[in-house]
């Protein structure tokens, strides 16, 4: 075996270990900051040894017994020590049944997951934090993905853990009242990271499928560990619907491919099958379907469609209009013109565009000028879609989406 290998090794089990080593440290330590420092010291000891000594049998148990250890040593130097290094040592000398040991490490995840989206922290907090704690990424990893300097994502992975240790947060799942309000910050942490994956909000790539990848993988994780949470589901099956068109969405120069121009063969089958699958369970489930479910619903429709002509607008439309009465947002509005201008034609989606921008609640919104100028063009209006595209262009930040909308324009 080459030298090189076990780094590789130690790299590729970190990535797929860390979440749950950090969460079993956490249970232990109660403090999400001192979890992840003694998992970085025995990742920090296994790139020393391992070189030498070659991959243990079980890297990751090895990893989590190293780091253990390291606590202990902490541990001697903080008050509480006898409490706290018999709890631990507990837990290390206690063999645990199979079963058992496999719904501590799924608690500890589950405690990790709402620690690292805890509403007190800033969006850009939980974001950063979570894709540190839970999907294993160096910092300079994040901030490449989120295009941000990696000092300033730094400053917010330190902030957010200063914040969750001066504000007293315990590494424990939410009790039964919270628990709606905590996961719904859970899902939107993990909706972020994939829709900032789908299309970027800046720089110069259309996508950065590396961080839908990641949320895909957390929005699966997540489905295990809370089976009975149908909005879980609907994520899942949004995720995984909207993740099937990824290798379409862009041409041979990376250019973008919208969703009308999209050569449906390119779509992931399986992805989409499993979609549907996490729909049809969120639906199992019961209830009123939540907003993620609702817009699965609505990707559903696309994806179940052979050619755009096969579409069910009409049917969009109405979830688009239900979404709406639900959970009013001047963006799912936005959809529903869309959808109203190909179910009953351009001048019908117009009209519910114009009342829209009249509110100015998308006034810097760059798909509003955008959809206003589709529609126009549908119309025949040229001179006033070509305005909207142009407009469009100015105010986006994303490099090929500017691209798109100059190439609308002229």
């Amino acid at each position: 075996m080459q030298a090189t290998d076990p780094r590789r090794a130690v790299e590729a089990v970190w990535r797929i270990e860390s979440a749950r080593l950090i969460a079993g440290l956490a249970r232990l330590v109660q403090d999400v900051g001192l979890a992840e420092e003694l998992a970085q010291d025995a990742l920090v000891i296994a790139l020393e040894q391992w070189p030498q000594t070659g991959v243990p049998p079980n890297p990751g148990g090895w990893l989590m017994s190293t780091a253990k250890h390291r606590a202990i040593d902490q541990l001697r130097r903080r008050t509480r020590y006898q409490e706290k290094l018999a709890e631990i040592g507990r837990s290390q000398e206690t063999a645990a049944p199979e079963d058992e040991e496999r719904h501590d490490i799924e608690d500890d995840l589950l405690r990790l997951i709402f620690t690292a989206c805890h509403p007190v922290l800033s969006t850009e907090g939980r974001v950063a934090l979570t894709l540190r704690l839970l999907g294993g990424l160096r910092t300079d990893e994040i901030a490449r993905g989120l295009l941000v300097p990696e000092p300033t994502v730094a400053q917010r992975i330190s902030r957010a853990k200063r914040t969750l240790t001066t504000r007293n947060v315990a590494f424990a799942l939410p009790s039964p009242p919270e628990l709606a309000e905590r996961l719904a910050s859970v899902l939107e942490v993990v909706y972020l990271i994939f829709n900032e994956g789908y299309t970027a909000t800046a720089g110069d790539g259309w996508m950065r499928p590396e961080l839908c990848a990641e949320a895909l993988r957390l929005g699966r994780l997540l489905a295990g560990l809370a089976p009975r949470e149908p909005e879980v589901h609907g994520l899942v099956a949004l995720m995984e619907i909207q993740a099937s068109r990824l290798r379409a969405r862009t041409g041979p120069d990376g250019e973008p491919v919208l969703l009308p121009d999209q050569d449906r063969r390119r779509w992931d089958r399986l992805l989409i099958r499993r979609g549907l699958d996490a729909l049809a369970r969120a639906e199992e489930l019961g209830g009123t379907l939540g907003p993620y479910a609702l817009q699965a619903a609505i990707a559903a429709c696309h994806a179940r469609a052979r050619t755009p002509d096969d579409t069910d607008w009409p049917r969009i439309a109405t979830l688009y209009r239900v979404y709406g009465e639900l959970f009013p947002s001047p963006v799912a509005e936005l959809n529903r013109a869309v959808a109203v201008g190909m179910a009953d034609g351009p001048a019908a989606g117009l009209a519910v565009v114009d009342a829209l921008a009249a509110t100015g609640a998308l006034d810097t919104y760059p798909q509003l000028p955008a959809v206003r100028g589709d529609l126009l063009d549908r119309l025949g209006r040229r001179d006033e879609a070509r305005a909207e595209f142009t407009r469009a262009a100015s105010l986006t930040r994303n490099a090929r989406e500017r691209q798109l909308f100059t190439e609308r324009a002229q």
